[in-house]
Order: C-alpha cells, then structure tokens, then sequence
C-alpha cells in the first residue's frame, strides 16, 4: 500500500528536540504538519509557535492531547514527564511517539507498553539513531549475511553534556550519560544481533568524573546476548570537541565500521568564524570545523518520522515500537545495578516477545566432514593455507592449498 494519508500533529515539547522533529517532519514526507505545540512555559511555547507557525498552542497537557484537530501526538519532554503525557494521549485514542528513553525504568516503560496496547493506539519509539542512513544500511548488510554471525558490536556515543538543566538531574531524567546515550548504543546493538536474540546479562562500569552532578558522566557496558554475542557501550558527558558517534559491527565473515559526525567528509578551516550554528554539540566556531551536510538526515530523523507515519497509514508495526523501548529500559536498569555491584547482573524481562526456545548460539564453522575451519588466509607467495581441528582427535594442523609451482 502506498501511505497517502496527512497527518496532523500536536507537539510536547519546545526544547530542542522539538526543532529538530519539526524539520525532520517537513523535510522529509512534507504533508504532515503540526497543529498544535506544548510546553510548562507560556513565553516559550509562543515563541516557538511563531517560529515554526503553528496555530494553536496550549500551557495545558490534558487540553493539548485532546486538540480535537490533531490525531497524533509527538512527546519531546523530559523524561519524568513521559508516562503522563503518554497516557493522556492513549486515553484521548490518538497516535502516540515517543522521544527516547521510553521510561524513567523499566517498571514504568512496561506499565506505559501494557496501557497503550490496552488502549489499542498506534505506539513508536523515537530512537532516531537507528535510522541513519549508515545504519540502516549496515543493518541491510548484516539481515543479508555479509558479515556472517555477528559476535560482537561497539556503539560510542559522547559530547560535552545535554542541552537544558532537567538532564543534569536524575530526580528528572532517571540517571546520567547511560540513560541519555546509552539508550541510542543499546538499541544500535540490539538490531545488528537481532532483536529476536534475548539479552541475558550486563556488566557496566559508570562514574562521575569531571561534573558536579549526582549522576554519571561516564560509562563504559557490556550486553550479552543469548547466542553468546556481546555489544559494547561506551558514553561520556565530558568529550571535549564536538560529538562522537561511531559504530562497529564484527562478525565471523566481516566487519562493518561507521562514523556518523564527527568525520563526515566536510572539513572547514576559518579564522573568523561561522557567524551562528555549526553542528549539534559543537564547541567552537573558529579553527578547523566539521560541519554535517544534511544533519537531520545524517541524524536519522528524516528516515524515523517516514517509518512511522508510514506504519501508521499501513497499520503496520514500525522498526521501532514501545516494546522496543521497554527492552531497552530493562537493559539500562541492568547497566545501573552492575555499575553498583562490580558484578554481571541479568537483564529482567518479565514480558518478553523474542526467540522463547532459546537462539542459535555461536559457533565453529565446518570446512568438511572431519575437520572444523579455525582459519584460512593467502600468503604473500600466492599459496593458501587453513588451519583447521580435527574434529575426532582435536589436533590442530595446516593445509597448503593452490601451492605455485
């Protein structure tokens, strides 16, 4: 079915995820507009209606959900305000997205997936990251089985800290750099092994290095997969130079290596300046900069807002569901309780909806009936060569193949 549906959008939020999902939403589909914006501030949501021209704005959540216009609702708040503004939207029929993370803990973001089902309202998770160009086509290339098995991947995420103060405060945001970032590098994780493959522990190491907060500034995890797979997290509050996002993917057949702003292929000396914005979270605006051609689009919001929009014409699940957001969750309170502990802690899941016989795990590859295939390499000779383990015996030997006379 090709969508032709327009939608109109009541927008939560005014900060700056709101300007970036406001771009995103005009750029990219250009026929769903936003009818309607919210936020606690009465000076800033008319400021930000003029900017963007929306018509109607509301100091009122109850009364903006229930815009009898708009049939979509976009959360963009802080995230102690989410399960409100979530479940007012549910209860007023309407579709429901939701900015990352999901909940304050994975308790809330079940409690948030079960009513929005009950209510039977389209749900997505805003986790733009996984929507990058890039990403979506590592992800082509893993589903195809380009790189094999995957065994492990790493997900980086740092930057000189957030944007408004509620992030700063775990009374409001539910932690630090895990649950700003680490939400972002789990999920990228989670789709290159395959949301299917239960994730079973966690190792985290979290401190507070370099800010005055009650949070973490910096953290480095470890995700274990049911097949024996592990993702890598490493976030950070106090990177200094702008904002590092990278990611890997290894396999047993390849490896996929991704750098999606800090290395963008645009790199701009000035000694005066670029008179305004740079980059998100860039420090400077003289010396050597690296601006992004396209930054909502190198960003993933573009190809998000497409998908979900798109599911919602089609009734169909989007890649990235409320359900997704709840793993997610389950994933990060795991990170905190290692962080407190030293210690591997498993990663709760009372609703799962993945592989329930348990998943494939890894494994050796067969070269024939009576051995197993450890390598094989060509030699700068032109010979070839394997080294393979003799299944019955164990012994480990090489073979010279194709030798050059």
């Amino acid at each position: 079915m090709i969508p032709n549906n327009a939608h109109t959008i009541t927008l939560l939020g005014t900060g700056l995820i709101g300007d970036f999902y406001i771009s995103a939403l005009y750029q990219h589909r250009g026929k769903d507009t936003v009818q309607a914006v919210y936020s606690r501030s009465a000076d800033r949501v008319k400021q930000f209606a003029e900017k963007w021209s929306i018509p109607q704005t509301y100091t009122d959540l109850q009364q903006a959900v229930n815009d009898r216009v708009s049939d979509t609702v976009i959360v963009a708040l802080p995230n102690h305000l989410h399960k409100e503004a979530i479940l007012a939207a549910a209860s007023a029929g309407k579709n429901v997205l939701c900015t990352k993370p999901l909940a304050m803990n994975g308790e809330e973001a079940l409690e948030i997936l079960e009513e929005v089902e009950k209510a039977g309202v389209f749900h997505g998770y805003l986790e733009d990251l996984v929507y990058t160009p890039k990403t979506l086509k590592a992800q082509q290339a893993v589903k195809r089985g380009a790189v094999g098995q995957v065994l492990w991947t790493r997900s980086r995420e740092a930057h000189p800290g957030p944007h408004s103060d509620w992030f700063w405060n775990p009374e409001y945001s539910g932690g630090g750099a895990i649950i700003d970032m680490g939400c972002h590098c789990i999920e990228i994780g989670r789709n290159f092994v395959g949301k299917e493959v239960k994730p079973v522990e966690v190792m985290c190491w979290a401190d507070t290095l370099v800010k005055p907060i009650d949070a973490e500034d910096h953290a480095v995890g470890l995700v274990r997969y049911e097949t024996g797979a592990v993702t890598q997290f490493e976030v950070s509050w106090a990177f200094r130079g702008g904002m590092d996002l990278r990611d890997e993917v290894s396999g047993t057949e390849g490896t996929i290596r991704l750098d999606h702003f800090l290395r963008t292929g645009y790199e701009l000396f000035t000694s005066v300046g670029m008179q305004g914005y740079v980059a998100e979270k860039a420090e400077q605006e003289t010396g050597w900069l690296f601006p992004v051609g396209d930054e909502i689009h190198a960003l993933g919001y573009s190809h998000m807002f497409t998908d979900m929009f798109n599911a919602i014409d089609n009734q169909q699940t989007p890649l990235e569901s409320y359900y997704d957001g709840y793993v997610v969750n389950a994933i990060m309170d795991a990170c905190y309780q290692s962080a407190k502990s030293k210690k591997w802690e498993p990663v709760k899941l009372p609703l799962w909806r993945g592989n329930t016989g348990g998943s494939q795990p890894l494994g050796a590859k067969e070269y024939d009936e009576a051995h197993w295939l450890i390598k094989e390499e060509h030699l700068p000779d032109g010979r070839k060569k394997v080294i393979l383990k003799e299944k019955d015996s164990g012994k480990i030997i090489e073979k010279q193949l194709n030798a050059t006379t």
